[in-house]
């Protein structure tokens, strides 16, 4: 365990946590909705601070991320914990339970990822958030050997924690479930906004942002929902990658996967407002990176085989010399 940041003292040694926008009231020896921070004694702990369930080289482009770095690989831990309860999680087992976990200090993760040739560290697989004391220790460790930051969350975390992250995160992935804020509240646990807020704000600090949706038949597959979410993006920025990953039954969800027409009519729709907008768990499908200004592919994929066929060293189109939001 390891003594937590961003929480209050109350009377009866009740604290509130500060970490996300559910500001978990504790007793003693509660529990917060993460299933990973506690009080002892008064104080708020980590529980699974240094706690690794999986620890792996991945591409880049699984996280997904893909124009951070394409083509390479990245040392890829995760820890198990989550703010928030989408019934259809695809990692359920380390999100919404404790998994087998070694442990890595932070140095000892460091080392792993230079050992294995990795230029940074991806922080993933379960909610990199509720793992903050860990992954801004790895973080700001990781930066002093030159090694970059990389975080796949959803998002749902308060500004302070948030402001401090965007100083040592060079990229992130974060997950905007749904535009639907009652849905966003009462199916997922989280909070729509937030999110939002989140994604405008790390993007203002220069991080490098990519959004990924999650199409769930039923849930958060309609046009006009995705007309609304595509055109706030691109409000922001429109070169900000979108993923529309496609949903496979898991945990609580028992439904067929999207179709792929489905996928399809949401990538037509985002294409209007988004100069990138991808296709994820579909093999073959939206894949490439296409030059907005002329069409000439500039990155090729096939699952993850990744050629960069149409860029020049300075990042531009070869055709039309466009400049393409890689970095």
């Amino acid at each position: 365990m390891r003594e937590a940041l961003f929480f209050d003292e109350y009377d009866d040694d009740k604290i509130k946590c500060n970490l996300c926008p559910h500001h978990c009231i504790l007793g003693l020896n509660d529990v917060g909705i993460c299933k990973v921070r506690k009080n002892v004694g008064g104080a708020l702990y980590s529980l699974n601070y240094g706690m690794v369930s999986s620890a792996v080289m991945d591409p880049i482009e699984k996280k997904p991320l893909f124009h951070f770095h394409p083509g390479e690989k990245v040392f890829s831990i995760g820890s198990w914990g989550c703010n928030m309860h989408c019934p259809y999680c695809q990692n359920w087992e380390i999100s919404q339970e404790k998994p087998h976990v070694r442990s890595f200090s932070p140095l000892q993760a460091i080392s792993l990822a230079q050992v294995n040739g990795s230029k940074g560290i991806a922080y993933t697989y379960s909610e990199p958030i509720v793992w903050f004391e860990y992954i801004l220790d790895c973080a700001r460790n990781a930066l002093k050997e030159g090694l970059h930051n990389i975080i796949v969350t959803n998002g749902f975390i308060e500004e302070q924690p948030l402001k401090l992250l965007t100083q040592y995160f060079s990229a992130m992935n974060i997950d905007l479930k749904s535009f639907n804020p009652d849905y966003y509240r009462k199916v997922l646990g989280g909070d729509r906004d937030v999110v939002m807020k989140n994604i405008e704000f790390a993007h203002k600090m220069g991080v490098h942002i990519e959004v990924t949706t999650l199409v769930v038949p039923g849930d958060n597959d309609s046009l006009d929902e995705m007309e609304e979410l595509a055109s706030w993006l691109k409000s922001i920025d429109p070169s900000i990658p979108l993923h529309l990953s496609r949903y496979y039954p898991n945990y609580k969800y028992d439904r067929p996967p999207t179709s792929l027409d489905t996928l399809e009519k949401l990538w037509n729709v985002a294409k209007k407002y988004l100069d990138y907008v991808y296709v994820g768990n579909v093999p073959g499908m939206h894949e490439d990176t296409v030059c907005p200004s002329c069409g000439q592919v500039v990155v090729k994929r096939n699952g993850y085989n990744v050629e960069i066929v149409g860029l020049d060293e300075k990042g531009r189109c070869t055709k039309c010399n466009h400049e393409i939001a890689i970095r």
